[in-house]
């Protein structure tokens, strides 16, 4: 190869690594232009709240190990040791957003439904109805209530 080729080939080479650099240094970490209400934490977060589930007055047990399967880890999930406890932990690398934290997240990891008319199959009937308590006061955000660090959840259905 001569050298003229070789100058052609390295400014080619060159021309291509600063055009994907652009790309990937424009197109950047779509979290981070969140605006910075919508961000809870930058570096991640370790967090514990407490979940209890009532049907009709009857204490409804929360799997240990919801969230886990093999090597995959989703970012809320229950361990072994404390799920008996109610015990959810939210475990989040980098940038976490408000809806990262929602509580319906876990339920939907879990294959359970919830909102303001249904947790599990039990559906609002006129008679009894959805009712969920966050560290002793009613709260009416259901799915959208965003956990944090030690909530005492409780839902009922009742």
């Amino acid at each position: 190869m001569t050298n003229e080729k070789k100058i052609i080939f390295g400014i080619i080479g060159l021309t291509v690594a600063i055009i994907v650099s652009a790309v990937f240094f424009i197109s950047g970490d779509p979290k981070t232009t969140l605006p910075k209400e919508e961000i809870v934490a930058t570096s991640g977060l370790h967090w514990h709240p407490k979940l209890e589930i009532y049907i009709d007055g009857k204490k409804q047990d929360i799997p240990a190990n919801v969230g886990l399967t093999g090597q995959v880890h989703q970012k809320i999930h229950t361990h072994d040791e404390d799920a008996k406890d109610g015990v959810v932990h939210m475990e989040m690398q980098g940038v976490v957003t408000k809806d990262d934290t929602k509580l319906g997240n876990f339920l939907r990891i879990w294959g359970k439904e919830f909102s303001s008319t249904q947790i599990f199959d039990k559906k609002n009937d006129g008679e009894k109805k959805v009712v969920m308590i966050v560290n002793g006061k009613e709260n009416n955000e259901y799915e959208n209530y965003l956990m944090k660090d030690g909530d005492k959840i409780e839902i009922r259905f009742e």
